[in-house]
């Protein structure tokens, strides 16, 4: 029977730092029940960082809190990466959970400060090269977009329409194809995790949330 073992979940964490340079070494996804008990814990890790970037914006959470707890959350976000590719299906458990909670911990941290979340009115998606890209309804709001350390590149409407119209071919794909999806890229400015190639060797000091 061909186990799931070399499947690759697809994480919104992992866009953070997704670590598959070196060998593949986890445990926890080498057959359908270990799988889906891992994948369940991972999917909510996956539903609190979406969460963050819906309220604060793409990348900007980290950047919201003090230095020490800035290292302290990505230090985590390691150890959660770790465990994906070089974990037992316990180290998923307790990672997603130390994730999920590290999540919540800046959120309030965020929050007590007075940080001003992500505008309604503004949409936010990262673009390949880690650059941030914001949409507003017009050039009035775009005083509404915060960057916070950020590079954001902003574009209204008007733009996006005439944008599109220079790109008829994607018009005509989507056209030809119903459902269609232009296939988001999530990266990160300035991540130290994309500048480790793997996650296989340990921390000096890891510091647990």
């Amino acid at each position: 029977m061909t186990t799931m073992a070399k499947s690759k979940p697809q994480l919104v964490h992992e866009a953070h730092g997704a670590f598959a340079s070196g060998e593949i070494t986890r445990t926890w996804a080498n057959s359908h029940g270990t799988y889906l008990a891992g994948r369940a814990c991972l999917d909510e890790a996956d539903a609190a960082a979406i969460a963050a970037e819906r309220k604060w914006g793409c990348g900007r959470l980290r950047l919201l809190v003090p230095v020490e707890t800035r290292e302290k959350f990505d230090r985590q976000r390691f150890l959660l990466n770790q465990a994906l590719w070089h974990g037992d299906l316990e180290a998923v458990r307790r990672e997603s959970g130390r994730m999920v909670k590290a999540w919540t911990a800046l959120d309030r941290m965020a929050d007590t400060a007075g940080a001003k979340p992500l505008d309604r009115q503004v949409l936010e998606f990262t673009q390949a090269d880690g650059s941030v890209v914001a949409i507003v309804p017009d050039n009035a709001t775009a005083s509404l977009v915060v960057a916070d350390g950020r590079r954001v590149d902003v574009y209204t409407l008007d733009e996006i329409g005439r944008l599109l119209a220079g790109y008829r071919g994607l018009a005509t794909v989507k056209a030809a194809f119903p459902g269609a999806k232009v296939v988001r890229v999530n990266s990160q400015v300035e991540d130290p995790l994309e500048a480790i190639g793997d996650t296989q060797d340990p921390l000096d000091d890891p510091l647990p949330w």
